[in-house]
């Protein structure tokens, strides 16, 4: 009697489907991923082991030089200290902010690439449905004949042979194809636990961004109310020239003591985009670091100019002194006082004011290595970035550091806010330009667009 072929079943779910066509084959091999020789991972972690132990002996050293130098400061009793606490509070805070901020921007992208993948899986999971849908229907159609019984039944053996291998072919096929559906459910699997897990990593940290954002607010309050206190005080100190020239002398002295910490350890060489040309200039004999040969001194822009001035970009790593002339200044604003102009408390200026609104980008000029990122009297937040062959860049009245000893930078990163922290009268930056701890004029190493 002929079989009547039903109509064409419909799609039936992934899940019946799959569960149905398992119990008929042999059990699903599960994915292998390829991992990496134990011979690598050991050096890996030999590698990162040995620079966290370089990182950790130089975070020591500097923490050690700043605890010697609040000692020896100890004795001189400064108005401006009491705003030491909470200014360093905020730093912390807004440097932690700024942490989180990123690793809530990675987050958000791994999620997105998360979600990306899962809708290629949806379609991947789709046309294998599909494929299997149509496997399933072929060998409906053919039954599920027994070899020894179409052998008894006389039937052309040539068109036998084929349809065995025709049934061989599709059971083959099917069998793959199922392989490749669990694969397929299984990196699904994954993919949504952790697309969960990275959720409520997200979660998280924006809990803690808030929780972080309330204890900014109450840090600033208070430093408001202190600094409201002692305004008219610390006023007639700055005013005094010996407090201004102890602050310079601590300044020279830490450099000093910096020197001799990062001669032990030198900066490394940061990777950067592009390469600058050597200037012809630089390499002619007996020149000065802060003079072009011929004597003649470049001309110091207008103020106005300066206040154009562009954000600064990633500068080339190599020999610090071959960047002079196209360096940038390292924040957005007008220089309102210049190196080696007469200053009103007495003494010279030794880098240059740039007043910029608060918490504007300071980018560093160039690549290098933190070594100095802490509160110091009269210069509130500072930082200090060693750029190699003993040449200093120094970041002053910061209201945020958002980069820590050891911490390696490229030009044009940033690296903290503007301020007016250590009691500073107006918003802005104070930036220095050291070289074998002498001081030089920045604008003669700069560019202005």
């Amino acid at each position: 009697m002929n079989k009547t072929v039903p109509p064409r079943p419909g799609r039936p779910s992934l899940n019946g489907l799959f569960c149905l066509l398992t119990a008929l084959l042999l059990p699903p091999t599960a994915a292998v991923f390829a991992a990496p020789t134990k011979h690598a991972a050991t050096a890996a972690k030999t590698e990162v082991a040995e620079k966290q132990s370089d990182l950790k002996d130089l975070r020591g050293q500097i923490e050690s030089l700043r605890k010697e130098m609040a000692a020896a400061e100890g004795t001189r009793a400064d108005v401006a200290d009491q705003l030491k606490d909470a200014e360093r509070e905020i730093s912390i805070t807004q440097r932690d902010l700024h942490q989180l901020a990123g690793q809530r921007g990675e987050l958000q992208s791994t999620l997105k690439d998360l979600g990306t993948q899962s809708r290629d899986l949806e379609g991947r999971l789709y046309s294998q449905q599909g494929q299997l849908e149509k496997l399933v229907y072929r060998q409906y159609l053919q039954g599920r004949p027994d070899s020894l019984r179409l052998l008894l039944n006389g039937d052309d053996p040539n068109q036998l042979a084929r349809d065995l291998h025709y049934l061989a072919a599709i059971g083959r096929a099917r069998s793959q194809l199922l392989q490749e559906i669990e694969a397929t459910l299984q990196r699904k699997r994954e993919l949504t636990a952790d697309t969960r897990e990275r959720a409520e990593q997200l979660a998280a940290i924006e809990a803690r961004q808030k929780e972080q954002h309330d204890k900014l607010l109450a840090q600033r309050e208070q430093r408001k109310v202190t600094l409201e206190r002692i305004s008219a005080k610390i006023t007639a100190q700055r005013r005094e020239i010996g407090s201004l020239q102890r602050d310079e002398k601590s300044l020279s002295q830490l450099i000093e003591r910096l020197a001799k910490i990062i001669a032990a350890k030198p900066v490394p060489r940061p990777e950067s985009p592009r390469k600058a040309a050597p200037k012809a200039a630089d390499g002619a004999a007996g020149s000065k670091p802060d003079e072009k040969p011929g004597g003649k001194a470049p001309a110091k822009p207008a103020a106005a100019d300066i206040a154009n001035e562009r954000t600064p970009e990633a500068t080339p790593s190599g020999n610090f002194s071959r960047l002079k002339g196209s360096l940038h200044l390292p924040a957005r604003g007008a220089v309102t006082n210049r190196f080696g102009t007469a200053r009103q408390e007495g003494s010279t200026w030794k880098g240059l004011f740039i007043r910029a609104g608060a918490g504007s980008e300071v980018k560093a000029i160039a690549g290098g290595r933190v070594v100095f990122a802490d509160w110091m009297r009269g210069f509130g937040n500072l930082l200090i970035v060693d750029h190699g062959d003993s040449y200093l860049t120094i970041y002053g009245n910061n209201d945020s550091l958002l980069k820590q000893v050891g911490d390696t930078v490229r030009g044009g990163d940033t690296v903290a806010s503007v301020g007016n922290s250590g009691g500073n009268p107006e918003s802005g930056l104070y930036f220095e330009l050291r070289h074998q701890g002498q001081p030089l004029d920045p604008l003669k190493w700069v560019t202005i667009k």
